[in-house]
């Protein structure tokens, strides 16, 4: 006889334990915290890259020229003479000075430094650039924000008012264009001098070129000098973009300068030359006329 199966005894399941409530302690919060650190520091890396990509690209990089050192020509010029701006006309010199009380514009011999004409600005007016249209001789004031139209006896004919500081100016023959010191040009109407439009001077690599001050346009190109340094920049007239850096270091050696701001300031060219040009400084007792070649052309 079969012996009856033993029934099992059930237990009721266990009761679970509670669970225990987590302390906020910030621990998702920090989680996605450094997700987006290092999100972050990607794009720093993956920009700055690009950036340094961008800065090192043989395309973006300015050809650079100097002077011939065995060319160089040297004139007299009025050590006294803090120069702003310099053209030439009808195989003179123009030039206008600066500083309180010292301002000017003058008609200079080229070759032998010689002042032949020269007329003295109000002691509050403070001289800068200077361009010539159509036998009438412009010139800029610095802060006095006055613009002022001679005849070619220097004889005043008007003046005119503008709400920027005064810089370089010159003229493409259609608009003048100014430097104010920074890196905007501004197109004034030759005739009435409101702005017309205006333009910011770039390098191949975006960054904006600044301290623009004496102008001269030849060749449908700008040649500015930047104040406080030996290089001379041209610049296409239509884009803004830098074309190419002249380096005029050791033309006026530092040495030789009466103080700090004695530095490297007036472009002339002449009508019908080539490959040259006349540069001087404010302060400085020469006047030098200069053949632009290539870095690697240039004599040692």
């Amino acid at each position: 006889m079969a012996k009856p199966k033993k029934k099992r005894k059930s237990f009721p399941p266990p009761t679970p334990e509670p669970k225990k409530k987590q302390a906020n302690t910030g621990g998702e919060f920090s989680g996605a915290k450094k997700r987006w650190d290092l999100i972050v520091l990607f794009f720093v890396i993956a920009i700055g890259g690009t950036y340094l990509a961008v800065w090192m690209n043989p395309r973006n990089q300015i050809p650079e020229f100097t002077f011939n050192r065995d060319t160089v020509k040297i004139y007299p010029h009025d050590k006294d003479a803090y120069t702003q701006g310099l053209l030439f006309h009808d195989g003179f010199l123009y030039e206008s000075t600066g500083l309180e009380g010292r301002s000017s514009i003058r008609k200079v011999d080229p070759t032998t430094g010689e002042v032949l004409q020269q007329h003295d600005l109000a002691k509050e007016l403070f001289g800068e650039g200077l361009e010539q249209v159509d036998g009438k001789f412009i010139q800029l004031t610095w802060k006095n924000k006055i613009g002022i139209v001679y005849d070619d006896q220097f004889k005043e004919l008007r003046r005119f008012n503008y709400d920027h500081e005064g810089w370089g100016l010159c003229f493409d023959g259609q608009k003048l264009i100014v430097s104010d010191g920074s890196s905007r040009l501004r197109f004034l109407d030759p005739e009435t001098f409101e702005e017309i439009g205006h333009l910011f001077v770039r390098r191949k690599d975006r960054r904006i070129l600044g301290r623009l001050n004496e102008l001269e346009y030849f060749g449908s190109k700008i040649y500015a000098n930047i104040y406080d340094s030996d290089k001379l920049y041209r610049i296409d007239a239509e884009s803004g973009s830098v074309e190419a850096i002249i380096d005029l270091g050791g033309l006026w050696p530092f040495k030789e300068r009466p103080q700090r701001d004695a530095v490297i300031n007036g472009i002339a060219i002449k009508p019908g030359s080539t490959g040259k040009m006349w540069v001087t400084g404010k302060l400085c007792p020469n006047m030098y006329e200069i053949e632009i070649v290539a870095k690697q052309q240039a004599s040692n």
